[in-house]
């Protein structure tokens, strides 16, 4: 009887490993589609230390990999397919312009989890995530319009999408709450990486007057011409200040690690459910870098005012009175732009000179 107990016991104990999952012998296969090259800064580089931040916190139960420098269309496409055909069950893709490719092969793939970044379109495997960086925008606009001598800001804008509006708007509103006599010069590049292209544009806005420069562009070529023009700017989407520290006055950075992270948990708990994620300062997807300290301690106490009631959530930079370039009254005081017109921007409010592309 004992001996037929002890295999009992034996055979259970098998079982029940059998049973359990092993991440380290098979773990979440998770890709990545990258619009630039992953570098030292910016975009790309923002969403590859989270990544590596994944990678750390979890170990053996994910293995990650990533594809850089891939155009947005069809090619797109080819490659997220290529990674769903290398056995990756979790995909991100990590820019505007990879919404269409995602959607097609979600659609032919539904054993596959996508993740769409700064998109609208979601399925029953494919959700949507995106940072509130208009936020940090916002704040950078506040530093800037204490900072400036002429009035006069520039912006080097990648693509007109809602995304790059909303930052060209939150970053006049930010400086306009301080000095409303505020403008801001936009030169479109039409690329998110170009850095020629990114100097040119911001060599001929210190020419037309800006003396202080952002960006939503994804190299540190803006920041290189403020300082050897003796202007300043902003970094974004990560810490620049290394590649120009006199004229960097601070970052609205990108930390999407904890989103990663708890994504990839939930695809592999199997309680994954598709939606939309937006996160700014209060959820820690947003964060700022530290201040120059050739900043004044009046615009310094602005800055983290606002910071603080971003953070706490009593503040949202599309709060009304709000008016576009005509004059109209888009958002009465007090009034709060619904997420749906952030997510559809296709406005200048008024100060910013110029119109949008078709």
């Amino acid at each position: 009887m004992m001996n037929r107990r002890k295999v009992l016991a034996a055979l259970a104990v098998a079982t029940a490993f059998a049973a359990a999952p092993s991440f380290a012998a098979d773990p979440l296969k998770i890709g990545f589609v990258y619009v630039g090259p992953v570098g030292d800064a910016g975009w790309t580089y923002a969403h590859d230390q989270a990544r590596l931040a994944m990678e750390k916190e979890l170990g053996a139960a994910v293995k990650t990999t990533y594809v850089e420098n891939v155009p947005e269309g069809a090619d797109a496409e080819r490659v997220i397919r290529k990674l769903v055909a290398e056995g990756n069950k979790l995909i991100f893709t990590t820019s505007f312009g990879y919404m269409n490719p995602t959607e097609k092969v979600a659609k032919s793939t539904p054993g596959v989890v996508f993740l769409h970044a700064t998109g609208f379109k979601t399925a029953k495997n494919m959700g949507i995530y995106e940072s509130r960086l208009y936020e940090g925008a916002y704040l950078d606009g506040i530093l800037a319009g204490k900072m400036t001598k002429s009035n006069t800001l520039g912006f080097i804008a990648s693509f007109p999408v809602p995304e790059v509006i909303r930052n060209i708007n939150a970053f006049t509103l930010g400086a306009q709450s301080v000095n409303p006599k505020i403008k801001t010069k936009v030169i479109w590049v039409n690329s998110w990486y170009d850095p020629a292209k990114e100097r040119q544009a911001a060599e001929t806005l210190v020419a037309q007057g800006a003396d202080v420069m952002a960006q939503n562009t994804d190299s540190p070529a803006t920041l290189q011409v403020a300082q050897e023009k003796g202007v300043y700017a902003f970094g974004w989407d990560s810490d620049m200040s290394k590649f120009a520290p006199k004229a960097h006055l601070t970052a609205a950075t990108n930390d999407w690690s904890g989103y990663y992270i708890d994504t990839a948990k939930a695809v592999i708990a199997g309680t994954w459910k598709t939606g939309a994620y937006h996160g700014g300062l209060k959820e820690g997807m947003v964060k700022m870098s530290k201040i120059n300290a050739v900043v004044p301690a009046d615009a310094v106490k602005a800055f983290e005012d606002k910071k603080a009631a971003l953070t706490a959530g009593t503040f949202a930079p599309f709060t009304g009175p709000i008016k576009d370039q005509s004059g109209a009254v888009k958002y009465a005081a007090g009034v709060k732009a619904p997420e749906k017109d952030l997510m559809g921007m296709n406005f200048y409010v008024q100060g910013v000179e110029g119109t949008i592309p078709k």
